[in-house]
């Protein structure tokens, strides 16, 4: 590994939603030289996972301990592999690449009671890779009395300040972040792509495409009301969500008799009006529109129909490996010594560089 200089980075950043779409690998380069810093995104790919880890992963929530430890270090092998095969493909040199920067899949997510788990072992692929590896930048914040996310937003306002007033992450989940003077505000504001993945799950299809399906429903007032009126949406920031709570308070609203069309355009309605909801309250000009649900163009829409700004939307390789790129600069922050949290964001009691190094000398 060639000696380190942080005003140039190289950081190869790794991320796992909750959607589940596969790994998102981003190798990029980071300029820290000047007043504030810039990137350049070299090479990015994602891989699907197999349907046996897959499964595995949908139900990790539900196993035995043994069997939560050893998915650990299968997903850690399952990223080394992938980075390998990455690497190899874009003939990347180890010894150009500082670091590894992984967000690891989230599993669970209770920072009310003190804890937050994302699994991919990074001691695991350190040792396969012969990288050092940096992860578990979650866990640091909730110790320190935060909710561990969101932590995009740091990378928000260093990376892509000039392109919009806010920016939205059409994720599993959605997520906002925006400057209000010198204060920035970020939380989780709704479910997104879950519900739908989950609901298009229903007819054994995985994506309702572009929001297709969703366009042809109808919305189920009476649903709709009952999404609107969750306890959550009067919470004050910081907040934010996890599978849990998708699971047990947002799901069993759906029906499973209940036409999945009308299901799909109802969730694409309330998300519209939860998103607008925050934006216009916070009398915001325009949004940055990222994740997989950038690509939903029935949901954008039905966001631009309540939104009194102007939705932006970059392009594709942006949409998808926005989340990649910001976690291997908060990689890259770590190897600098910087703060990778946001306070006045996750709730933490003060700025903390998190993160979790692994090295195999």
């Amino acid at each position: 590994m060639k000696e380190m200089n942080t005003n140039k980075l190289e950081i190869l950043g790794l991320m796992s939603g909750t959607s589940l779409d596969g790994l998102d690998i981003a190798h990029v380069s980071f300029d820290f030289s000047n007043d504030f810093p810039s990137f350049k995104l070299i090479h990015f790919h994602t891989f699907s996972f197999p349907d046996v880890l897959l499964n595995q992963l949908k139900n990790a929530h539900k196993i035995s301990v043994e069997a939560y430890l050893k998915l650990d270090k299968d997903l850690g092998k399952f990223f080394a592999e992938k980075i390998i095969e990455f690497m190899r493909d874009f003939q990347v040199e180890a010894s150009n690449i500082t670091a590894i920067a992984s967000h690891g899949q989230t599993i669970f997510h209770q920072p009310e009671n003190g804890f937050t788990s994302q699994i991919g072992c990074g001691a695991t692929i350190a040792y396969l890779t012969g990288i050092p590896v940096i992860n578990d930048f979650r866990s640091l914040d909730v110790i320190a009395g935060g909710q561990g996310a969101p932590l995009v937003p740091i990378g928000d306002f260093h990376l892509f300040q000039k392109e919009a007033s806010a920016f939205l992450n059409l994720g599993g989940f959605a997520n906002i972040s925006y400057r209000d003077k010198d204060v920035i505000h970020a939380f989780d504001i709704c479910p997104a792509n879950l519900p739908s993945n989950l609901l298009m799950q229903r007819i054994n299809q995985q994506v309702d495409l572009n929001g297709h399906l969703a366009r042809t429903g109808k919305v189920d007032l009476a649903l709709l009301n009952q999404l609107n009126q969750l306890d959550y949406y009067q919470q004050t920031a910081p907040k934010s969500l996890g599978t849990e709570w998708l699971n047990s308070t947002y799901m069993p609203h759906f029906d499973d008799q209940n036409d999945i069309s009308n299901q799909l355009s109802t969730h694409a309605e309330h998300v519209a009006i939860q998103v607008a909801q925050v934006l216009n309250e916070a009398q915001l000009p325009s949004v940055f529109i990222t994740g997989g649900g950038a690509k939903n163009t029935y949901l954008v829409e039905r966001i631009a129909s309540y939104f009194k700004g102007k939705c932006i939307v970059p392009d594709e390789k942006i949409i998808d490996y926005k989340e990649a790129i910001v976690f291997a600069f908060l990689g890259a922050r770590y190897l600098r010594n910087e703060s990778t949290n946001v306070p006045s964001v996750t709730g933490a009691k003060r700025e903390l560089s998190t993160g979790v190094y692994h090295k195999v000398s």
